[in-house]
């Protein structure tokens, strides 16, 4: 018997859904349909223990093809086991749970586990009919589900820190131990506000990894000093969506770009930042910019429709991640942040990244 979680039963949800769709619906950067943006599905790719099954349509029927092979069922039942599986994942509280009657289905083509293979790169491989340009391209994707709760796109690390020296100050031995005290349920805004407090200025040096900042700056050479500044206004203010950070980044324009002709400096930066952690970049590897199989991402909504973001839609892509992540704290004793810190008598303080979807 197969146990899942909510995430995992979304990736099986995903398939039966797009294969009775027969369509993948673009999404715009509000999670909404782009009614005039509709890809006709050819086939769909996915990879399982035993090799790559190829689904793809022979009037009603689906026509499933593995490396010996084949099986030939109704499209309805894709239809039918899909809403059953949707009522399933609305309806469950269990962290992990069996669904026999999707399993028996599932298993009648050979399909027997939850989630695609862990070393491919895309949970799941389209081909579609671009009506635009004529072509039938093959699309990799990620599923990230609203189903469940809200995923990472940027999981924090010691990796993810931003290291700032804590200026134009001079604390004692005790005026630290009082801060670093400070255990509030906002406790690393709280122990900022009392440095200020004391005319303390927390002034950017770098990221804690170096992998990182590099990976930042081959992205972008202001992207360190953008991120470390949206870092700091998120522990130190009430915005938490990466959008609203933006918006009020711009307006403070740390970075002092001539802003005269309204080029949109910051967001065209942190877009291009979020698309490539979401197509692969990571705080810990080396980013030559080459882009991973999967291309973008499968939205299953908590209303069980699915929406599809691509690179291969650009401005689609990159506005939904815009629109759609936030800043959350992750744990300071973990991953070694928010407490001020000597080194060689001078005093310092970091900061974590990390980055959720909107739920």
């Amino acid at each position: 018997m197969i146990k899942g979680n909510i995430g995992e039963w979304s990736e099986v949800y995903t398939l039966l859904k797009i294969i009775s769709d027969k369509k993948l619906f673009a999404g715009d950067k509000d999670l909404n349909k782009i009614e005039n943006l509709i890809f006709p599905i050819i086939k769909i790719l996915r990879v399982e223990s035993n090799g790559t099954y190829e689904y793809g349509y022979e009037s009603d029927l689906v026509i499933i093809k593995g490396d010996n092979e084949e099986f030939r069922i109704p499209i309805t039942q894709f239809t039918e086991k899909a809403a059953l599986l949707l009522s399933y994942l609305k309806e469950t509280s269990s962290a992990t749970f069996s669904i026999p009657e999707v399993e028996e289905f599932i298993n009648c083509f050979s399909c027997f586990s939850l989630k695609a293979k862990s070393s491919v790169k895309s949970d799941i491989r389209v081909v579609i009919h671009d009506l635009r340009t004529g072509t039938a391209p093959e699309l990799g994707f990620s599923i990230k589900s609203q189903l469940g709760g809200a995923s990472t796109l940027l999981n924090a690390g010691k990796t993810t820190n931003f290291i700032f020296k804590v200026e134009n100050i001079v604390l004692s031995q005790n005026q630290v131990q009082a801060i670093n005290n400070i255990n509030t349920w906002s406790k690393i805004k709280d122990r900022i506000e009392k440095i200020r407090e004391f005319s303390g200025v927390l002034s950017f040096m770098q990221t804690q990894s170096s992998v990182f900042g590099n990976n930042l700056t081959l992205i972008d050479s202001a992207l360190p000093k953008i991120l470390a500044e949206i870092v700091y206004l998120f522990y130190t203010s009430f915005n938490y969506k990466i959008k609203d950070l933006v918006n009020e980044i711009s307006r403070i324009n740390p970075i002092n770009f001539n802003i005269e002709t309204n080029h949109p400096f910051y967001s065209y930066k942190i877009k291009r930042f979020l698309t490539d952690i979401a197509l692969g970049m990571m705080p810990s590897r080396v980013w030559t910019g080459e882009l991973e199989a999967t291309g973008g991402y499968l939205v299953v909504k908590d209303d069980g429709e699915i929406l599809c973001y691509h690179i291969y839609n650009k401005n689609e892509f990159e506005d939904y991640l815009l629109n759609n992540t936030k800043l959350e704290t992750a744990s300071s004793s973990r991953h070694d942040f928010g407490k001020i810190y000597v080194v060689d008598g001078l005093p310092y303080f970091k900061l974590n990244l990390q980055i959720r979807f909107l739920k």
